[in-house]
């Protein structure tokens, strides 16, 4: 009688489990970033990057 009711415990979570995991829908997808322009700072960082590799080179 035991083993019945293990057996019917087990299958009836195994049951609750595949359905619950069937119901829940996907996750919508994140949004699109926004449009960052790139200007004058990525210049900036490029000049001061290669300014302070001569200054490291010639010390």
């Amino acid at each position: 009688m035991k083993e019945k009711k293990y057996l019917a415990l087990i299958i009836m979570l195994a049951f609750t489990c595949v359905v619950s995991g069937q119901i829940v829908p996907p996750p919508a997808p994140p949004p699109p970033p926004p449009g960052l322009p790139i200007n004058g700072g990525l210049i900036f960082l490029i000049i001061s990057g290669i300014f302070y590799g001569v200054k490291k080179v010639r010390d």
